[in-house]
């Protein structure tokens, strides 16, 4: 029997989330300062681009495959995370490998509890260097439902996810371009999200497929001007529907902090640049892409909204930076969402007796920053290529020299 087997989920039942003793109102103290706070990190105290031990590669390597050259590795179900958790080596090598390939999906992990899930996503962050004071994230809607834990309440750093109805209570409508629900987790928040893993317990026969986009990939389809230009810039991030959420039915945001000191309050709001460093492969990304994602600061709303407009059809006419994944029951997907987007495909709402379930964990990283000395991908796997160029001449010039 699985693990996942007794999991209880309930919906809408205020006696069994943790009681809120100081609930805060209006938005982050930090919302709009960009370079403060304790997730910040200082030009001067940030990390040189990690480079993975090989440990993960040369045990598990054989099981993995490359669903594109940029984006997307699976592993098959002999690989089991309950393994790799014994690890801290393999963990880091993961996390490296999850923030170069965007996304990677490990195949029917039924042995993995709960709480170990929440353990792997934390260890992610923080064996790949985000601030050792963050977290968890914790959902704004989460006193709406959730999954009960040992105690007997509502778990706030697990997340229900639900074919039936969207995380801010709305039920999904047919007539809505799937495309619209591209996003990169939490980008409200003062400091965001950097791995997220969602795994799903329960199937339609069919569809409820993701999609995944690499944000290195789409900076990279813009001019050298425009992402010139683009990397003077900010943007600012909202979720009203969350707030509206709230007040339709009669339930208070969880305005605490949610994964870090930043991220308190009820209007959810904050401000990130438009062009971001990953700091675990020291990679520029395109971070403003999303439903999250309201405008650009520094010029007027009609150079927004084209800007905006123009950012959005390169990431949906884009198939070459894309990848989908079809889930098997168990599946487990861990995404970087400093570097990547992703979105449904609502074909599960033609079911009218089937659900698409789940249960998704996010960690919390350091604030988004712009390291002008970040490159593109494509110039660090040319680098990479060229030095493994450069070490088999070096090998071959030795091998000529012994005959």
């Amino acid at each position: 029997m699985s693990t996942l087997d007794d999991i209880q989920f309930v919906t809408f039942d205020l006696d069994k989330f943790p009681k809120l003793d100081d609930p805060k109102t209006g938005p982050s103290p930090y919302w709009d300062k960009t370079t403060e706070g304790p997730s910040y990190i200082k030009p001067e105290d940030r990390q040189k681009p990690l480079v993975p031990s090989g440990k993960l590669d040369e045990k598990y390597s054989k099981d993995s495959i490359e669903l594109t050259p940029l984006l997307g590795t699976t592993y098959d179900n002999s690989v089991r995370l309950t393994d790799v958790l014994k690890d801290d080596d393999l963990i880091r090598d993961l996390a490296i490998k999850i923030s170069q390939r965007g996304v990677v999906v490990f195949k029917k992990q039924d042995d993995l509890t709960v709480e170990q899930q929440k353990e792997l996503i934390q260890k992610l962050g923080l064996l790949s260097g985000k601030p050792k004071g963050n977290g968890l994230h914790i959902h704004p809607v989460a006193p709406a439902g959730g999954v009960i834990g040992k105690d007997g309440l509502i778990d706030p750093e697990v997340s229900f996810i639900a074919s039936v109805v969207d995380s801010a209570g709305e039920v999904y409508e047919k007539n809505t371009p799937t495309a619209y629900t591209w996003h990169s987790d939490i980008t409200f928040e003062p400091a965001g999200a950097d791995y997220s893993s969602l795994r799903l317990l329960e199937l339609p026969p069919n569809g409820g497929d993701t999609f995944w986009a690499n944000g290195y990939a789409l900076y990279e389809k813009l001019s050298p001007s425009l992402r010139d230009y683009l990397s003077t810039l900010t943007g600012t991030y909202t979720q009203p529907r969350f707030e509206k959420f709230s007040g339709k039915n009669s339930i208070d945001l969880y305005s605490q902090e949610r994964g870090a000191p930043e991220n308190i309050g009820d209007h959810l709001i904050a401000v990130h640049p438009i062009v971001r460093t990953n700091p675990v492969t020291g990679w520029k990304s395109l971070f403003a892409v999303g439903a999250h994602f309201a405008k650009i600061n520094e010029v007027n709303p009609l150079e927004s909204k084209a800007l905006k407009e123009y950012i959005w059809n390169t990431l949906v006419q884009s198939h070459d930076i894309q990848v989908r994944h079809k889930w098997d029951k168990y599946d487990i997907a861990i995404w970087d969402n400093r570097s990547t987007y992703h979105a449904i495909n609502k074909d599960v709402t033609f079911y009218d007796n089937f659900v698409r379930k789940g249960i998704r964990t996010v960690g919390i990283a350091e604030r988004p920053y712009l390291d002008p000395n970040s490159i593109t991908q494509t110039e660090a796997l040319k680098s990479k290529k060229d030095e493994k160029n450069i070490k088999t001449e070096e090998k071959t010039e030795e091998k000529t020299e012994e005959k």
